[in-house]
């Protein structure tokens, strides 16, 4: 499968190439082993040290899981987008990347809150429309209550995937 997230523009952002491992209550899961290669728009890639998956919910969800392997000290990182959108024919999963990123620290398990500024920047660069915005910062209050309180997928469900990739 290819998972292709965009800028509101349109300009390619994060891109890389990860494999069907299967479904379950929360969503479509794929997944990545180490060694994998990650892009950014038209940058050379960079290879990935640990394996990962990601969670790509049912439903219209603003957002998209990745859940990282020992030792990455980050680990979940939550990316706000517009709801995935399936190509089957092409393999491919699209979403545009609104700028916040909700992640989960592995040892003190703090929750954080990343790029507001970036977020606010582009509402006025791009012109997000007034619903997205308010789909994106309700994506992220839930992300951070989620993640905080543990619940499902961010609590054990994940460890089952990254275990088929490890």
């Amino acid at each position: 499968m290819r998972v292709v997230f965009t800028k509101w523009d349109g300009s390619l952002h994060w891109h890389h190439a990860m494999e069907y491992l299967g479904e379950d209550d929360h969503g479509i899961w794929l997944g990545a082993r180490a060694g994998s290669l990650s892009q950014r728009g038209s940058e050379p890639p960079i290879m990935m040290e640990r394996p990962y998956v990601g969670l790509f919910a049912f439903g219209e969800p603003w957002w998209v899981a990745y859940f990282n392997a020992l030792p990455l000290s980050t680990e979940i990182y939550c990316d706000v987008s517009t709801p995935p959108q399936w190509d089957g024919d092409q393999a491919v999963v699209t979403m545009v990347d609104l700028d916040l990123d909700v992640i989960r620290e592995r040892a003190t398990r703090q929750v954080l809150l990343l790029d507001e500024d970036e977020f606010a920047e582009h509402q006025v660069r791009y012109d997000y429309p007034r619903e997205v915005v308010r789909h994106a910062e309700r994506a992220a209050a839930w992300l951070q209550a989620a993640m905080r309180a543990g619940e499902e997928p961010f609590g054990r469900t994940y460890r089952h995937w990254l275990d088929q990739v490890s």
